[in-house]
């Protein structure tokens, strides 16, 4: 199919873009978790195993785009998973920050990892896949 028949050409493009900067990212989270605390200056928790299962987890929805990218018609409600973790997650570290559970410097786990995908997620979401409550 042509770039000018393709209604995905748009979303492929973010979707393998989500997967490598999912795949990146987890995979570094999982193998060098005390890194990224580091980086932001915040104290290594004490069970680091916690958060290489975070970059796991990530590595696995990075697959989820991937398969989305390749086959809107087909995998295109995996956005709804992405979309649950997208929202979930800052949601829940943002309720962690403002109980004083995790420091402010925390939120750019949020910002660069969840904030950006969100316009096209919801666009793919709202145009393309099906309602997952409706059959």
């Amino acid at each position: 199919m042509t770039e000018d028949r393709d209604p995905y050409v748009f979303y492929r493009k973010w979707f393998y873009a989500a997967a490598i900067y999912n795949l990146v990212w987890g995979g570094l989270v999982s193998i060098f978790p005390g890194q990224y605390f580091d980086l932001i200056g915040m104290e290594r928790p004490t069970f680091l195993p916690i958060w290489s299962g975070v970059g796991m987890m990530v590595m696995v929805y990075g697959l989820g785009y991937y398969y989305i990218a390749r086959d809107p018609e087909r995998y295109g409600n995996f956005v709804w998973i992405g979309l649950l973790g997208k929202t979930l997650g800052p949601i829940g570290g943002v309720l962690a920050i403002l109980q004083g559970q995790l420091p402010l410097a925390f939120a750019w786990t949020f910002v660069m990892n969840d904030l950006p995908w969100w316009p096209v997620f919801w666009s793919f979401a709202l145009k393309h896949a099906r309602n997952p409550f409706l059959r």
